[in-house]
């Protein structure tokens, strides 16, 4: 018999999971407060819930996909209390990104009720998720991370243990601030070329094969027309949208807040999206490698 997932948010990133998880052959019920979305997840071949108690019902693992930390708190403690309906067979995991605060209240509220939970926040984006290629990073007992793994690896194809509840948070933070900067700095040095008379793919290639090369340059290219398949060639639309950039970037500042690091880097990284975002011509639901136009603005 095929085991049960009980899966919660089912949007960009949750629908494509959930669909690669009843591939898998699992038995998925899914709930969403957006119509269209579970639509979209029953054609994929879930079941919908009508409730979060009948999506739990005789769950094996329950995964959720939520916006922010407030949403994933409130389904799991304080407004829907999951926590509360769950049954103790059953293995939480939240793939969210939410500050650390979040996950680790989640995680003791479980463990005061005797459930297993992790946080698994991911790193992909939607092409990721629809290809089942994501990266896991999971805070949590050593025991439940492995247990995870048997719907994990149906998912993606990195499952990293960050360390005890909500390391997994602040290794998203990490990686994403990291993202955010080196981003900028390739759509600053590919815009410095232009202004100076370079073709931007011939200083994609220098660069690709100097000490500048990195993720953003090799991978998701952001000027127009060098990189088929990626966001910038299609007018910056679909992929990870400034604004979850912009959230991401918060939750590093809040971390670095209560750490005391220094972020410099990744501060300005931050006012720099924020400023973006709000441009006239800006737009939060672009993707993030879109910051290639705040500086050809700036030209």
């Amino acid at each position: 018999m095929a085991k049960k997932v009980a899966f919660f948010g089912l949007g960009n990133m949750g629908g494509p999971m959930a669909a690669n998880l009843v591939k898998a052959g699992f038995s998925v019920c899914a709930f969403d407060l957006v119509p269209a979305s579970v639509e979209k997840a029953v054609a994929d071949g879930c079941t919908a819930a009508k409730d979060e108690a009948e999506a739990v019902s005789g769950a094996d693992f329950v995964i959720s996909m939520l916006p922010n930390g407030k949403i994933a708190e409130s389904l799991y403690i304080d407004g829907a209390a999951l926590l509360d309906k769950v049954e103790s067979k059953a293995l939480l995991i939240d793939c969210s990104t939410v500050a650390a605060a979040s996950s680790r209240r989640i995680g003791e509220a479980a463990k005061q009720r005797k459930l297993r939970a992790i946080d698994a926040p991911v790193s992909g984006g939607v092409a990721g998720a629809e290809a089942a290629t994501l990266a896991f990073m999971c805070g949590g007992e050593a025991d439940d991370v492995e247990a995870a793994k048997e719907v994990l690896t149906h998912m993606g194809a990195n499952i990293f243990h960050a360390g005890p509840a909500g390391a997994g948070q602040v290794a998203k933070a990490c990686n994403n601030m990291l993202l955010a900067i080196h981003m900028i700095g390739t759509a600053e040095a590919l815009q410095l070329g232009v202004d100076n008379g370079l073709d931007p793919k011939a200083l994609s290639e220098i660069m690709l094969k100097s000490s500048g090369c990195n993720w953003s340059l090799e991978k998701y290219n952001p000027y127009p027309g060098v990189m088929d398949g990626v966001p910038a060639s299609r007018d910056y639309s679909g992929g990870f949208m400034v604004k979850l950039m912009q959230k991401d970037l918060g939750l590093a500042m809040e971390a670095a807040l209560a750490s005391q690091s220094a972020t410099p880097m990744g501060g300005l990284a931050a006012a720099l999206y924020n400023l973006h975002a709000g441009q006239e011509d800006g737009n939060p639901d672009l993707d993030f490698s879109s910051i290639q136009r705040f500086f050809g603005e700036q030209s």
